[in-house]
């Protein structure tokens, strides 16, 4: 049933609850998992009220890039121990767009997924990652608190 389960993580609280609720169900079906961290770069579409020169925009891009990375060795610290197959992987999109599109690419069979992340006010705004995620994957999704 969870042959693999694909776990989003942004370093926020509830991404990792979600990874440890991953793990479990991970050794407990004997699956492998698929961690990934999406970020979401600048572009100068994006910047519409304060515009930025392309260097500025690079430098913060570099500087998300970094940020990414940390989060995914954060994670990997913390399945370390972790008996089964794990990937660990960095991804540049739209969250939800690139989580279930990573989804489908890796075949995975089930999400686990903190409830809220690190966006903040835009979540308010514009939607939770995890409810546009749970709306379009076509797989099980397990939210976590």
């Amino acid at each position: 049933m969870f042959e693999k389960i694909l776990v989003p993580v942004d370093g926020s609280e509830t991404s990792w609850r979600a990874m440890e609720e991953a793990r479990k169900l991970a050794t407990a079906f004997n699956s492998e998992m698929v961690v990934v961290n999406v970020i979401q770069p600048y572009n100068n579409a994006a910047l519409l009220v304060v515009p930025l020169d392309q260097a500025t925009i690079s430098q913060g891009n570099e500087e998300l890039t970094k940020i990414g990375n940390s989060v995914l060795e954060t994670a990997r610290e913390k399945m370390k121990d972790f008996k089964g197959k794990a990937e660990f992987l960095l991804e540049v999109g739209h969250p939800s767009e690139r989580i279930l599109s990573v989804c489908k690419e890796k075949a995975c069979t089930a999400i686990v997924i903190g409830s809220r992340g690190l966006s903040g006010i835009a979540e308010f705004f514009l939607g939770s990652v995890s409810s546009k995620v749970s709306q379009y994957a076509t797989v099980p999704v397990l939210i976590v608190k």
